[in-house]
């Protein structure tokens, strides 16, 4: 018979293993420091730390095609950006790698901040597509060969490397080799001045689709262990939707403004 003392050290143990696997999860993919945010960017400010200590998930085996329950995809993250209350609220639909989709979203920052005088303005990042790969660690970038995918023009993620422009003063917002100039345009740059940075379920689940039946699959994974092997490897600070598409109606009707 079990007594009420085995009874407790086994709710004890459970209990611990619980708070271990959420912070385990909590931790599995932190924010960059935002760091580069303007003075007086309060509720940008605000925002950065609550993304920050806000849970990513990144320990799925498998996933299903429609997500249909919260608790695979960054729920209370996601939530945080809908009803962020600061302002201006932008939402860009990033699709193409290629494109110079970084740089429009760095010159919109500057512009809202020190020409329209709004500290606290939210560029967001719709990002799917071609776009997508730029939101997967080095890992994956490896073990599936995007150099090769992208015709080696990218030999590694470089859209995630902090150039050294990064390092110079944050209070010179003017140095035309600063960290708001052209010479730093990066995702993780962008993060550090309070952007974010959505990521794709369904653009996930196409993706290695497309993967699974070119035969690109080095572990023999099903298409379900390969979608959540993606999941997984989200670069730091990433923010995972259901699906961007579906998603953009509901930051529209929370009051950001659409950039196709």
């Amino acid at each position: 018979m079990t007594t009420r003392r085995q009874l407790f050290a086994q709710a004890s143990v459970a209990a611990i293993g619980a708070a271990m696997l959420t912070r385990n999860i909590a931790q599995a993919a932190p924010a960059p420091a935002a760091d580069l945010e303007p003075a007086g960017s309060g509720q940008l400010k605000a925002l950065s730390e609550a993304l920050a200590k806000a849970p990513r998930r990144r320990d799925f085996k498998t996933v299903p095609m429609i997500l249909t329950d919260a608790s695979y995809w960054d729920a209370e993250a996601l939530d945080l950006v809908i009803h962020y209350k600061g302002g201006p609220k932008q939402l860009w639909d990033n699709t193409d790698l290629e494109s110079p989709w970084l740089n429009l979203m760095r010159n919109a920052m500057n512009a809202q901040i020190w020409s329209w005088k709004h500290p606290d303005f939210l560029a967001v990042s719709a990002t799917h597509g071609s776009a997508h790969l730029a939101l997967y660690d080095d890992h994956i970038w490896a073990k599936y060969d995007f150099p090769k995918m992208v015709k080696d023009k990218f030999k590694t993620n470089v859209f995630i490397e902090q150039p050294s422009a990064s390092k110079a003063a944050a209070a010179d917002y003017e140095n035309p080799k600063g960290a708001y100039s052209p010479a730093d345009n990066s995702v993780t740059v962008l993060q550090r001045r309070g952007a974010v940075f959505l990521a794709c379920h369904n653009e996930i689940w196409e993706f290695t689709r497309g993967l699974h039946q070119k035969g690109v699959n080095p572990d023999k994974l099903s298409h379900e262990q390969m979608a959540a092997e993606f999941t997984n490897h989200l670069i730091p600070g990433a923010v995972l939707t259901p699906g961007v598409v579906g998603t953009i109606p509901e930051l529209q009707l929370a009051g950001f403004q659409y950039i196709k």
